[in-house]
């Protein structure tokens, strides 16, 4: 049982909570009725009476059980039942005053007051999980009225009263859980938010690293091959051991990347541009200079990596020239195969980066063989 109780949330046990304060209601009512009807009517009425009453507990569990669902929004509303039970209810109130008209002798009231109080109590409590707060307000009011037409002034204006105080306790109760619900279900939200973002970060610093630096890894490797073919070993074997070096890098920066703390040094981004286009045989020429730090600088040094990438593997460029102003980013190339394109996986995560410092990213072509990327930041 206190596994059962510990596995359920906060939401789950508020929840429980709430229902057993209308369920309650219904397993301490009706004996009050019957045992203050025991000598007041006979033996057949008295059995009638139970029966009535365990039929109208039924009904009343299951609209506020149905009730209470719609209200959280996880069914639809019960409104056959609902015209039952208010016909149910008039039909009772009716039957106990025309049966019992007359207070007993040495009783202010007659037992035709005693079923309207008991059931109408009922009726507002099961009625608060299923109505609106103004109409179960004007339902009360009329219970009320009701009460004054059939019971002595003091008792009905106490009725009344009493029926209103209970359609703001069960009403407010209804509103908390409503809220504690949707709290949950934020706090469920933002968690998967969360581990979200962080698939798409880890996802996004995937493809950059590795992207990189396998190309690099693939452009040193194919001049090591060319350069041992030529019997050029001694610079066959610095190409290779740059690979090894690129390798370990590469290691590195994978645990940066599971770790959460990866970053993209600018300065030491366009350094490395110049060298690995350089060994793929492609002028780069880098104009301006790195004149700020943080998160900007970051998201450009980011920029730099992604554009080489796709000199890289996607064009055929001679010549490339990175160009640096204030916090505008511009990287040309004469590489362009075709004059349409779309952004691909890098050049999305490019901009997300960006679009959260609040910066733009645009990609263009230009004939004949023109490519342009441009990173703008505030």
């Amino acid at each position: 049982m206190l596994g059962w109780w510990r596995s359920r949330g906060n939401a789950a046990r508020f929840d429980l909570f709430v229902r057993y304060t209308f369920y309650l209601s219904y397993v301490f009512l009706p004996p009050l009725l019957i045992i203050g009807f025991a000598n007041e009517v006979s033996t057949a009425a008295l059995i009638i009476l139970v029966a009535t009453v365990l039929a109208y507990v039924v009904l009343s569990f299951r609209l506020v059980h149905l009730g209470i669902e719609h209200h959280l929004g996880r069914g639809p509303f019960p409104r056959r039942l609902l015209t039952t039970y208010l016909i149910a209810t008039c039909a009772i109130l009716v039957t106990g005053q025309l049966t019992y008209p007359d207070p007993v002798q040495g009783k202010p009231d007659s037992p035709g007051d005693g079923i309207t109080v008991i059931f109408l109590v009922i009726a507002v409590t099961t009625l608060s999980g299923v109505l609106r707060p103004r109409t179960l307000v004007l339902f009360a009011l009329a219970g009320g009225a009701w009460m004054f037409l059939t019971a002595p002034p003091g008792n009905a204006f106490f009725m009344t009263l009493m029926l209103q105080f209970l359609v703001a306790a069960f009403r407010s109760t209804l509103w908390m859980l409503r809220i504690v619900w949707e709290l949950d279900r934020s706090r469920e939200v933002r968690a998967n938010l969360a581990v979200a973002e962080e698939r798409l970060r880890f996802a996004r610093d995937l493809h950059d690293v590795v992207g990189r630096n396998l190309s690099a890894v693939a452009l040193k490797a194919d001049l090591a091959a060319q350069l041992a073919r030529r019997d050029r070993s001694s610079a066959a074997i610095n190409e290779m051991l740059e690979v090894r070096q690129i390798a370990q890098d590469s290691l590195d920066e994978l645990r940066a990347v599971v770790s959460g703390y990866r970053t993209a040094d600018l300065s030491a981004e366009l350094a490395g541009a110049r060298s690995l286009l350089a060994s793929a045989g492609i002028d780069c020429r880098v104009i301006g200079d790195v004149t700020f730090e943080g998160e900007p600088a970051g998201a450009l040094g980011w920029a730099v990596r992604e554009g080489v990438t796709n000199v890289l593997r996607h064009s055929e460029a001679r010549t490339c020239t990175i160009t640096l102003r204030g916090k505008v980013l511009t990287m040309t190339n004469d590489g362009a195969t075709s004059t349409t394109f779309r952004f691909g996986s890098g050049l999305t995560g490019l901009h997300e980066r960006v679009a959260a410092l609040g910066g733009s990213v645009t990609a263009t072509s230009e004939a004949p063989n023109r490519f342009i990327l441009t990173v703008e930041l505030p």
